[in-house]
């Protein structure tokens, strides 16, 4: 399949799974291959797969059933183009993972006292709203750019907001993010970012840094698991993640 590169590359999957579904006779109701099936078809990574399952989901060529599988949906289907503000949910994890990851790194070396009391308050909030089981992402969102502000540049504070604001932005994260109804996880990613801290209240560079790569690479892990539908055997591994330098 020739690449453009006026597209992602999970557009593409989702374009060559649509002209399956249209060429190959499928019906409404019919059982579409599973995730793992079109990944080892296609040699490309599962995220990827999941990734072109949601552009084809949102654009009424496949139903998702969590535990059941993907089923070619009845009705109209409407058109592929997906707006170029838009991005994959596993797309913007890794460029958080590698950008973040850094900051954290860095802010150990800058941080000053007040930033670690704002950082405290920060994560007693989150704990706050998870104790009361609000589904509200404002204190996190507020803990990763206190970390960015803590190294005293505004281009990299600028960066992590336009990560967010891409992530708050994207119909596939919500439509990813709306199959998840177990909200334990919560309380992982609270500990996650209780670590984090523990790090950059100590200066420790490059344990603040491993810290924030692996609460990212648990956020990854907890989407994948959670929207896995109809694979029993699921294989978290087949998508590389940004890899933690030494």
């Amino acid at each position: 399949m020739t690449s453009d590169p006026a597209k992602r590359r999970y557009q593409e999957i989702a374009e060559l799974l649509a002209r399956r579904i249209e060429e190959e006779g499928y019906r409404p109701g019919d059982k579409f291959p599973t995730e793992r099936q079109i990944s080892v078809e296609l040699g490309i990574s599962r995220s990827l797969v999941r990734e072109a399952f949601i552009v084809l989901e949102i654009e009424g060529y496949l139903d998702v059933r969590k535990g059941s599988g993907s089923y070619v949906a009845a009705g109209e289907k409407i058109s592929l183009h997906i707006p170029k503000a838009d991005y994959g949910p596993f797309e913007l994890l890794q460029a958080r993972q590698l950008l973040e990851s850094s900051i954290a790194g860095f802010a150990a070396t800058t941080i000053t006292k007040s930033d670690i009391i704002h950082l405290r308050e920060t994560l007693d909030l989150e704990r706050r709203a998870i104790e009361h089981g609000e589904e509200d992402y404002t204190a996190d969102r507020q803990f990763h750019r206190q970390i960015a502000e803590a190294t005293q540049n505004s281009v990299l504070v600028d960066q992590v907001e336009d990560l967010w604001n891409k992530r708050e932005n994207s119909s596939m994260w919500a439509r990813l993010h709306d199959r998840i109804f177990d909200l334990s996880y919560r309380a992982k990613w609270l500990d996650d970012h209780a670590e984090i801290l523990e790090a950059l209240r100590h200066r420790n560079s490059e344990k603040a840094r491993l810290a924030m790569w692996q609460h990212l690479e648990n956020v990854r892990l907890t989407l994948l698991e959670l929207s896995d539908v109809g694979d029993p055997d699921f294989d978290g591994y087949l998508y590389t993640p940004a890899q933690a330098a030494p």
